[in-house]
Order: C-alpha cells, then sequence, then structure tokens
C-alpha cells in the first residue's frame, strides 16, 4: 500500500473544486443558520438551480458565460423568495420543512420525462462549459502537477470562495449583521427596537441562496454535466458536516470544515482501498469500504459535537440560540 500516494491524494483534495464548492455552499449555512438561526436543510435545491439555470441558459440559449452566471445568481434570488415570502413570518421550523421539500421537488421536476428536451431527465445536460475555458488566462502547461484547464478551475473556485468570504465578514461586521445576530438571539427583543425581523430575515435568505447557487456552478463546470443525483438530500447533510466540523457563527469555519470533510474522506476511502487490495482485510468489499468511510466521518462527527460542539473555529458562547 503506497501511503505517500494516499496521503497525496487526500491532501489534493484540499485545493479542488469541489472542496470549494462545498466551503462556499457551507458558508451560504453559515449565513443562514450560523448568523441568522434559520434552518435551512435544503441547500441542494439552491446548488441544483444555480447549476441548471447556467446550463440551461448556456446550452439553450447560446449565452455567453456572464449571461449564464447572472441568470444563476437571479434563478436562487427567486427560489430564496418563493421558499421565504410564505415561512419567515412563522416559526424556524417551518422553513426547515419547506426547504427540504422544495430541494426534493426541484430534483424530481428537473428528472421528469417530459422535460428531457429542456433539464435532460436524469441524464442531465452536458457541454456547457466551452465559454467559460475560453476565459482561461493560463497557457498550456503544468501548473503544480495540473493542467492549465485544472488549474483555473481551482483558481475559479477558490478565487469566488475568498471573495465570498471578505463580503461575508464585512457584512456581519457591519450594523446589518448585528441586527441579524440579535435576531438569531432573541426575535422578539430585536423587533420590539423596530427592526423589520421579517426583511432582515429574507436578505439573509437571499444572499445565502445566492452562495449556494455559485457552489452549484463551481461544482458542476469541471464536470461539464449537471444531473439531477448529484443533487439529493445527501449533499445538504454534507455541507452541515462542513458547517459543523469548522464552526457555525464564522466565517473561515465552513471552508476550513469543507476541506477537513475531503480531506478525510479521501484519507479513509484511500486507506481502506489499501488494505483491501493489500489482503490485509478481507471481510470487506471496495462497495462496502465506500460506505464505512461515511460512517466513520459521523462517528468522528459526533465525538467532535460532545467535546467541542462549536467546531474547530466556533465560539461556544453562540452556541446559545434562541
Amino acid at each position: 500500500m503506497d501511503f505517500g500516494f494516499i496521503l497525496s491524494s487526500a491532501l489534493a483534495e484540499i485545493v479542488s473544486p469541489t472542496t470549494a464548492a462545498y466551503a462556499l455552499a457551507a458558508l451560504g449555512l453559515a449565513v443562514h443558520f450560523g448568523y441568522s438561526g434559520l434552518l435551512n436543510f435544503g441547500q441542494a435545491g439552491f446548488m441544483a438551480v444555480g447549476a441548471y439555470g447556467f446550463a440551461m441558459t448556456t446550452i439553450h440559449f447560446q449565452a455567453n458565460f456572464w449571461v449564464g452566471l447572472l441568470v444563476a445568481v437571479v434563478a436562487a434570488v427567486l427560489f430564496a423568495l418563493l421558499l421565504g415570502i410564505p415561512t419567515l413570518r412563522l416559526r424556524a421550523d417551518y422553513l426547515a420543512i419547506v426547504t427540504i421539500a422544495a430541494a426534493e421537488i426541484v430534483r424530481y421536476v428537473v428528472t421528469t420525462n417530459t422535460l428531457t428536451d429542456v433539464t435532460g431527465s436524469a441524464n442531465g445536460l452536458a457541454a456547457f462549459r466551452q465559454d467559460f475555458l475560453k476565459l482561461n488566462p493560463f497557457p498550456e502547461g503544468d501548473y503544480f502537477g495540473f493542467s492549465s484547464n485544472d488549474f483555473f478551475y481551482r483558481v475559479f473556485g477558490w478565487g469566488i470562495v475568498i471573495v465570498a468570504c471578505l463580503v461575508v465578514w464585512l457584512l456581519m461586521r457591519s450594523p446589518w449583521g448585528r441586527v441579524l445576530k440579535g435576531i438569531r438571539e432573541d426575535e422578539l427583543a430585536v423587533r420590539s427596537l423596530g427592526k423589520n425581523v421579517y426583511s432582515y430575515k429574507m436578505q439573509a435568505l437571499v444572499i445565502g441562496g445566492i452562495l449556494g447557487a455559485l457552489a452549484g456552478m463551481v461544482f458542476t463546470l469541471p464536470r461539464d454535466v449537471v444531473q439531477p443525483a448529484n443533487y439529493g438530500t445527501e449533499l445538504t447533510f454534507f455541507l452541515w458536516t462542513c458547517l459543523l466540523l469548522g464552526g457555525m457563527s464564522t466565517v473561515l469555519g465552513p471552508v476550513v470544515g469543507a476541506m477537513m470533510f475531503w480531506v478525510v474522506l479521501s484519507l479513509t476511502q484511500g486507506v481502506l482501498y489499501g488494505l483491501i487490495e493489500s489482503d490485509a482485510i478481507t471481510w470487506l468489499s471496495t462497495t462496502q469500504a465506500g460506505q464505512l468511510r461515511y460512517i466513520l466521518v459521523g462517528v468522528a462527527l459526533m465525538l467532535l459535537m460532545i467535546f467541542r460542539p462549536q467546531g474547530v473555529f466556533g465560539n461556544k458562547k453562540e452556541l446559545a440560540f434562541a
């Protein structure tokens, strides 16, 4: 078993486009729950809306990358309004129910055979990144072991993550962000001060949803295919895992949590596969090993919640949500 290769493969996940997408989406959840107290269990739906909005615009209307990006953002805003208008005046658990149901509705709608010409049904849509690759400023060559296009995907994805972290950090240090934290802690107290709690919640839902839509684009561009199977309920809970690992009420927490999540997944898979191939483990198949790694991550998350519930960067004083 080549431990050096396993370790290098795991460490490469730190800067992968998939990790960047998870970091962006988890940062959106931090805006929703960590700073605003909004229980969003449908972040996968925002990612799907962004990915499909971009793909359908570039494929069916032959639009360029920037138009597709704008459509993805607008679609996320409309989706957030659709979810928030009927629920944000109610208790937090209503939003949780609506978001998880809405994400599944989106997935089933794009899967239906009657929309095959539009969404591609279960096969999804492919070949929509050509205009994006035209923006690649890096000539052909080797960049830290990556090809020109692979390096561009990483620069693009992590560039958006850096900008998003800076924007969220500035927002949460502003008076607007302090009102959000107040809503999270005691909504009635904030309302008694004359603040429009409903409006602040809606703004937070929209901002976090836009981050989710951008994450959907970052997730799907390197693959050049968008499929409904990639946006199941388990994706949202993986994002919650990243958020809990790093810290809920932080900016860097979701980013570091996403890195930890993918490094641990890659490392456990590489070790388990290596032990199976070397016959050190004979009672486990590679398929079972793929499922076992999620169990190990779950156990690690349970231990983290027991011994450090605030996550790596979280503040324990901010865990007492109203």
